[in-house]
């Protein structure tokens, strides 16, 4: 028979299970931290014996190379921040653009995946089976290398009404240039939308009370169209383009979407897709059959009840790992160092790691930078997914 001493309040003693616990963490902790610092320690040390300085100190000198797309003025003689900042829009452009198309691409594959049509059924499994398991790596070789880099040369370059040039350069197609009447153009747009939205308020009230309905689309598709044309007639052009043009060897002026951002995205946008089909499709099954079956008792047309019924339904299960596969492409889009794309990872954390030998400053801003945008983007989905969450009273 064990006799146990009984615990008392005040019991500070290694038998007390509390006070073990605390114990072992503040054990755990120390280690830790001793290991954390004797890694800093070690690293200062190799740095200093190999004559390399830390900090930031670094982002104020001159790059001194060229970067062939970049959404801001720059110049080899820029400096390394500015080469982050080109670097960073660069990323952000190109998960934007995925983003939407693989959204677009997955949402029809999705309901195509379960329409009553045979064949387009059978052509969405086809895709969503094929693309899905093979890597995005490969993907964007075939696209880089066996699509884009087979186009002709610039001479021979595909003709859009003299105004689109599609070659193994690129597609160069007009830029917008900022005209005088540009603040009369973004007034009217606001104008438009402010009257639309409160039009559409109006007419929901008097189908809430009246059981009339009332289409605002095509007056509101009316002032958005309208309302700028008069205000770029009244005070001016709000964009002039600049149209490209053959000289040389290539084409000058315009702007031009590189092959290496096409392939990037058609690569990611493709295989985030099938994976977002799959989301959708078993979102929208996740709702009861009844709520089909009681639209169609109704009367409802099989488009309104997937837009009305089914689909804000389906959201609450489709939100979250559709928010995975956001985050999914803001990280596969590091793969543009492979085939030379300047994204972040290829600017800063090769080339500007190479020139100045900054490893942890340029590493540790490139993994904060993803990390601040795959937390921008949950937040804002997880907003959005309180918004049209179902609340059980």
């Amino acid at each position: 028979m064990s006799h146990r001493r009984p615990l008392l309040k005040g019991d500070i003693s290694f038998s007390n299970p509390a006070v073990r616990a605390w114990l072992y963490q503040i054990i755990a902790v120390i280690i830790v931290a001793g290991i954390a610092i004797y890694l800093i320690h070690n690293t200062v040390t190799n740095l200093s014996n190999r004559g390399i300085t830390s900090g930031f100190a670094f982002l104020d000198r001159s790059a001194g190379f060229g970067i062939v797309q970049h959404l801001i003025d720059y110049e080899q003689g820029d400096t390394y921040g500015r080469v982050f900042v080109v670097g960073l829009l660069n990323t952000l452009l190109v998960s934007a653009l995925c983003i939407v198309f693989a959204s677009f691409i997955g949402f029809f594959l999705g309901l195509a995946r379960l329409s009553d049509n045979w064949l387009l059924r059978k052509l969405s499994t086809f895709y969503i089976e094929t693309f899905r398991n093979i890597p995005p790596l490969l993907q964007i070789f075939f696209w880089y290398f066996a699509v884009l880099r087979n186009l002709p040369g610039p001479r021979q370059a595909v003709n859009a009404f003299d105004l689109l040039f599609l070659s193994n350069r690129g597609l160069y197609i007009p830029s917008p240039q900022i005209g005088e009447g540009i603040l009369a153009f973004i007034a009217a747009i606001a104008a438009a939308l402010i009257i639309s939205a409160g039009l559409f308020r109006y007419n929901k009230m008097h189908q809430i009370k009246t059981g009339q309905l009332r289409r605002t689309w095509p007056f509101a598709l009316c002032l958005l169209i309208l309302l700028p044309i008069a205000a770029q007639w009244v005070f001016g052009a709000a964009l002039h383009w600049d149209v490209p043009a053959l000289r040389g060897f290539n084409f000058r002026g315009g702007m031009v979407l590189i092959p290496e951002l096409a392939a990037l995205t058609l690569a990611l946008s493709v295989y985030t897709s099938a994976f977002i089909a799959e989301i959708i499709r078993a979102g929208i099954q996740s709702v009861p059959y009844g709520q089909h079956e009681a639209a169609r008792s109704l009367g409802i047309p099989n488009p309104v009840t997937l837009r009305q019924v089914i689909i804000p339904q389906a959201m609450r299960v489709i939100i979250p790992p559709l928010t995975s596969q956001y985050l999914n492409i803001v990280k596969n889009s590091s793969l543009a160092a492979a085939i030379g794309y300047p994204d972040m990872v290829s600017l800063f954390a090769g080339t500007v790691l190479n020139q100045t030998g900054q490893a942890i400053e340029t590493i540790a801003i490139t993994m904060s930078v993803y990390l601040i945008i795959s937390l921008t983007i949950s937040l804002l989905m997880n907003i959005y997914n309180r918004r049209i969450a179902l609340i059980e009273r």
